[in-house]
């Protein structure tokens, strides 16, 4: 796990808030100082934050739940993408559609229509339709792809999901919270952050100061799911292992079986054998 240093989280500009004029006071105890109109974020806080949220994070990436990472605002949304796809989590970066937590069921419906539509293509049914019918199945798969694509591998719902500007993406922390999915998000000084499970006070406008932060976070679950790979490989060993061993029970009791059956009739041709020789004596 990638751990923070407050130089570097200083060089890149993480510290730096919004106008004092555009303040939450929520957001008080996270204030180091205002300098020239402007509040400076306190980043012994945030280097505080930052270790909470990766060690919950870590956490969670251990159990094999997937964290949806959201971030539409335009100097996020690559960065987003970027980091979310180098740790195969799935990821926003469109507008937010209404219901994607709370209405989960109907966006899975939405996904595995793009699905259908991929089979259609593969199978030639796809070339059977007229060109009008073509275009517009097109238009819809695109359509889908854009919105929903990112998602399409999060069969359930999210374990947790982690937001760069909450005042932007309200929607999607109302939705989070009643549905009581855990809400880590980067927090500026004009955010509430009432409402997040785990804050991380920072500058959330600056692309190098996003970049820095969710290079830290997805450092964290990769970490987590590294950890999950070694205890599954570890737990898949001991289970062949212990299939060998029944495997070794089963071939000795089979063999104890057989020498039983082996003992039991040596016994009866020996005793056929008395019998024969008394025989042939009383005979005599």
């Amino acid at each position: 796990m990638a751990k923070p240093e407050i130089i570097d989280l200083l060089n890149a500009g993480v510290h730096f808030g919004h106008l004092t004029r555009k303040w939450n006071p929520n957001m008080a105890p996270y204030i180091y100082m205002e300098r020239n109109g402007i509040h400076i974020i306190n980043l012994y806080k945030t280097f505080v934050k930052i270790q909470e949220t990766n060690a919950a994070l870590k956490k969670i990436a251990t159990t094999g739940r997937k964290i949806l990472f959201v971030a539409t605002k335009k100097q996020a949304k690559d960065i987003v993408a970027e980091k979310a796809k180098s740790v195969n989590m799935p990821y926003i970066t469109e507008r937010w559609p209404g219901g994607m937590l709370t209405n989960f069921v109907t966006i899975r419906k939405a996904v595995k229509k793009m699905a259908a539509i991929d089979r259609m293509k593969k199978d030639g049914t796809f070339e059977t339709l007229s060109k009008k019918e073509r275009l517009q199945v097109d238009r819809l798969r695109s359509k889908l792809e854009k919105n929903l694509g990112s998602i399409s591998e999060m069969t359930r719902l999210p374990g947790a999901i982690f937001i760069v500007d909450t005042t932007r993406e309200h929607i999607a922390v109302k939705e989070a919270k009643k549905l009581k999915i855990p809400i880590f998000a980067m927090v500026d000084t004009n955010c509430d952050p009432r409402d997040i499970d785990y804050v991380i006070p920072s500058n959330d406008d600056a692309s190098k100061s996003i970049s820095k932060i969710l290079d830290l976070v997805t450092s964290a679950v990769s970490d987590g799911l590294s950890q999950r790979k070694i205890e599954k490989e570890a737990a898949d060993e001991k289970d062949a292992v212990k299939m060998e061993q029944a495997a070794k029970g089963e071939e000795s009791k089979v063999e104890d079986q057989k020498q039983k059956v082996d003992e039991k009739t040596s016994m009866e041709d020996s005793l056929k054998n008395d019998e024969a020789k008394s025989v042939e004596n009383k005979k005599k």
